[in-house]
């Protein structure tokens, strides 16, 4: 059981992080991670609206018909989005007013979408909420990580707090956030199959000692048959 819904984690945080390797998400992406903070702020966004889409789409999965199922999906996803947008707007209004017009564009994420199809309509209510909060976990991570990054060198600030004067502006604008986002692909997938690899060496090597142990073990057991 633990092992399941580590394995759940561990796909939507790491192995099919939806923004590094399965390019998901991009226009909030590109269009948010020139500010740490609010990359964080739309992340923790995504992480309610997946977790809960998931769990309610697992739980009426048997009563969805399969011939209208996206659409239930975007109804049960827009009302979410619409109750968050309510909340924010009424207790953070800041917050509300940095994620501007992104927040309503959360109801056609790929994201969302995509795990209700691929995964809630499949699996218990507990592994949707799983799955929804590791693919959202993954997704924050994500954006927080490309933000701080293009806020430091764009602005030499970290979640609005000026660190340093020497800044390069190129890092504030929608191209310095693409060349962060490229090169963040690109050093994440290196990293991920580096790991994968050393992983396969591993499995190789006990499985090559596994079968001359048991070769060497089977040996005397013959010598002593023929005895």
């Amino acid at each position: 059981m633990m092992n399941k819904y580590k394995k759940i984690t561990l796909d939507g945080i790491i192995f099919n992080n939806p923004t590094f390797i399965l390019v998901l998400g991009t226009c909030p992406t590109l269009g948010l991670i020139s500010s740490a903070l609010s990359a964080l702020e739309m992340g923790l966004a995504v992480i309610v609206v997946l977790t809960l889409s998931n769990m309610i789409i697992s739980a009426l999965r048997k009563l969805i018909p399969n011939e209208v199922r996206i659409p239930c999906y975007i109804v049960v996803i827009a009302t979410l989005v619409t109750l968050i947008r309510m909340v924010l707007d009424k207790l953070l209004p800041s917050v509300y007013e940095a994620l501007g017009g992104f927040l309503a564009l959360i109801v056609v994420n790929c994201i969302i979408l995509g795990r209700a199809e691929a995964f809630a309509n499949k699996h218990t209510v507990a592994e949707s909420a799983v799955d929804g909060l590791a693919n959202g976990a993954g997704f924050t991570i994500a954006l927080t990580v490309m933000g701080v990054i293009c806020e430091f060198l764009g602005k030499g600030s970290l979640f609005g707090l000026k660190i340093m004067e020497f800044s390069i502006g190129l890092f504030g604008t929608p191209a310095g956030s693409f060349i962060v986002f490229g090169l963040s692909i690109c050093a994440f997938t290196a990293i991920i199959d580096k790991f994968l690899r050393a992983k396969r060496v591993k499995a190789n090597r006990l499985a090559r000692e596994n079968l001359l142990g048991a070769a060497q073990g089977s040996v005397p057991a013959e010598k002593e048959v023929k005895a």
